[in-house]
């Protein structure tokens, strides 16, 4: 069983102040309807029989909602992240909460840009890790090294220009992509299965995990964006995930799996979802 036991704050101070990747809009955002959004999925994790650790979020802080991006946690040890300027506030409130809970707090390499589980997601003994975006691979090979994980190294398409140059985010000053966390590409279903957008990822990075010797599910482009598919959280039986991607629902529900599908739209205005506002302890 996996994510067994999950580390949420809150959406109370949810805003689009720093537009800090392609998500946020000029939509504005509904902070009661986040709110209301936030407490929906924290239900259905109740439900999966999934222990739900809740902190108060950082004041002031947009992304705060979002503790995925805290660190990556494994056998009581928590390799914490190092996040764009817009979201620094957030690390020295994340380690004091982490070293509450009696989890060991190691800083990644110096200078190393790191979006904690955003970027790193666990699957048995690999570890799927981005870069490009807001993560470093020297970083993510520190992670592995860390917590005794094969690395798995893979690289999202990035967002372009009309002139097909990268896009470059005017707040982080970061190649932007739809996938900048690699946690909206790719998604753990078990010890033993994962899904993931091919579309999403570039030749090498689909070869990487098209030979991997584990079960796999491929998700469509349009689910994974459009539906934040692969933005989920799974048990092994349970999973909470899009009410927007009727495709990829009916495969995990094919392999007996019991889907959970809140409906949200708010809190995926700034590119969060699902897996994004927990952390997944043990």
């Amino acid at each position: 069983m996996i994510n067994q036991k999950l580390l949420v704050s809150g959406a109370d101070y949810f805003t689009d102040e720093f537009k800090i990747n392609p998500y946020y809009s000029d939509s504005s955002i509904d902070l009661v309807g986040a709110v209301e959004e936030h407490a929906k999925i924290l239900d259905c994790f109740c439900q999966a029989g999934i222990e739900v650790i809740k902190v108060d979020p950082p004041k002031n802080c947009q992304d705060g909602v979002y503790t995925a991006n805290w660190a990556i946690v494994k056998d009581g040890i928590a390799v914490m992240a190092h996040l764009p300027k817009a979201r620094r506030a957030e690390e020295p409130y994340a380690r004091a909460q982490l070293e509450k809970l009696g989890i060991k707090t190691i800083l990644p390499p110096e200078g190393a840009l790191f979006s904690g589980q955003g970027d790193c997601l666990r699957c048995g003994n690999y570890l799927f890790a981005g870069s490009g975006y807001r993560s470093d691979p020297i970083a993510q090979q520190f992670v592995a090294e860390t917590l005794g994980l094969e690395l798995v190294q893979l690289h999202a398409i990035p967002e372009l220009n009309t002139d097909g140059t990268p896009h470059i985010n005017p707040v982080t000053n970061h190649a932007d992509s739809f996938f900048y966390d690699l946690d909206l590409a790719v998604s753990v279903i078990s010890e033993n299965c994962f899904a993931y957008c091919p579309d999403a990822l570039d030749q090498a990075s689909q070869a990487k995990l098209a030979k991997l010797p584990i079960d796999k599910i491929q998700v469509s482009l349009e689910e994974a964006t459009k539906g934040f598919a692969c933005n989920l959280v799974s048990t092994g039986k349970t999973v909470i995930m899009s009410a927007h991607a009727p495709k990829f629902q009916a495969e995990l529900e094919k392999r007996g799996l019991t889907c959970i599908t809140p409906e949200i739209s708010e809190l995926k205005k700034g590119g969060g979802y699902i897996r994004c506002i927990s952390l997944w302890l043990s």
